[in-house]
């Protein structure tokens, strides 16, 4: 048995705070009584005071992946059109779904190491004068490369062409972790989920809803049930929900949330894109590249390191947790095996992100990857440095 504690530097779930742990614990209340209602509409509350939204929202009970479905049921109908990227496994998993459901997915092939590329959103709008295209979905921060797309610059690109599509963006692993606006961006729908940023377990996911979105969800003419808007904003303008809902969970967002704003938001994402750039550094002085290519769209919640030919990620991955007790992320779909990957967001100090990259170090150094040692001492510096 491994003595102190876990390190779980995975990109999600992330760490959940002590104090989030004691919320949740708290004793069940009735779901219909009126201490429930106060706590339905102070976590709607919240959770919009995070997406930067003074628009409709919804909690689900459920996964990212159920509110990606919800996203595209409320809203569009069979043989729709939708624009999406392969920005990685998760903007892959999402055109799935799509598929699924029997709409037709205009997908745009991509490298897994860049976001959505504006340009390519402004041609295909613009070539579409027919307006089939009847949303556009892009993945803010991709979970599986390290790659943050540039939200602002899409909207700006979607404008300049005039076109009516919808814009759905997926903040599950952004949303508490990286500046993002809701309301400012233009967005139509805004896909969150618990177990990241948020610093929550698994098991909640969001919307945030424009007018706009809502009124497409008047003639959108997929089957929906579980997942209707209509019902969930009917219930939560009292503060409830349509069928028994995630309570402790609940205690848990408040509790979450409260934790943010007492930082403060900019200071969040201030202390995310620090630690990304501290483990950018360690990874460049050990002589290693990270996956994502395009400076601007670094992830401040993750860093993606592409092994050296010929060495496997896994190995080392089995290595680290084995010896050091340190649960590094693993390599999904093109990238299995090619690339681990290093959580740095959450419930985060600086003595845990360094502890992390020194056990990555000693890892490298106990399998025989070859690298120069020194990355968690430049990771140090970059620190000092920037220390506040």
């Amino acid at each position: 048995m491994s003595s102190g504690r876990h390190f779980l530097q995975i990109p999600g779930p992330s760490n959940v705070p002590d104090r989030v742990l004691r919320a949740i614990s708290y004793p069940t209340i009735d779901h219909r009584g009126p201490e429930f209602a106060e706590l339905g509409l102070d976590v709607l509350d919240k959770l919009k005071s995070v997406m930067r939204t003074e628009s409709e929202a919804v909690i689900y009970p459920a996964s990212g992946t159920g509110a990606w479905e919800a996203a595209l049921v409320n809203t569009l109908s069979p043989g729709d059109r939708v624009l999406m990227f392969e920005t990685g496994q998760f903007g892959t998993l999402w055109a799935g779904v799509a598929r699924d459901l029997g709409l037709e997915v205009d997908f745009v092939p991509g490298d897994w190491r860049s976001g959505v590329d504006p340009a390519v959103v402004e041609e295909r709008l613009s070539a579409d004068t027919e307006h089939r295209i009847k949303a556009v979905a892009a993945v803010h921060n991709e979970t599986s490369t390290g790659v943050t797309s540039r939200i602002p610059e899409i909207r700006a690109a979607m404008d300049r062409t005039g076109h009516p599509a919808l814009l759905f963006v997926d903040t599950i692993s952004s949303l508490g972790s990286v500046d993002y606006r809701h309301d400012e961006w233009g967005v139509d729908v805004t896909i969150g989920g618990s177990q990241k940023g948020l610093m929550l377990p698994p098991g909640l996911s969001f919307h945030g809803i424009s007018a706009k979105a809502l009124q497409a969800a008047e003639s959108a003419g997929l089957p929906r049930s579980y997942w209707n808007w209509g019902p969930m904003l009917a219930s939560g303008a009292g503060g409830y929900f349509p069928y028994t809902p995630a309570t402790n969970l609940l205690f848990g967002l408040r509790e979450a949330v409260a934790m943010l704003h007492e930082e403060g938001l900019e200071r969040v994402f201030a202390r995310h894109r620090r630690f990304a750039a501290a483990t950018r550094a360690a990874v460049a002085d050990w002589g290693l590249e990270v996956q994502c290519r395009v400076e601007e769209e670094y992830s401040p919640v993750l860093t993606a390191v592409a092994m050296p030919d010929g060495h496997d990620a896994d190995k080392l991955r089995t290595a680290i947790l084995d010896h050091f007790d340190v649960s590094l992320g693993a390599g999904l779909g093109k990238l299995s095996g090619r690339v681990f990957r290093i959580g740095h967001l959450g419930h985060l100090n600086e003595p845990g992100l360094l502890g992390t990259l020194g056990a990555i170090e000693a890892g490298m150094r106990l399998v025989g990857i070859p690298y120069r040692p020194g990355g968690a001492t430049a990771a140090a510096e970059h620190l000092a440095d920037t220390a506040a």
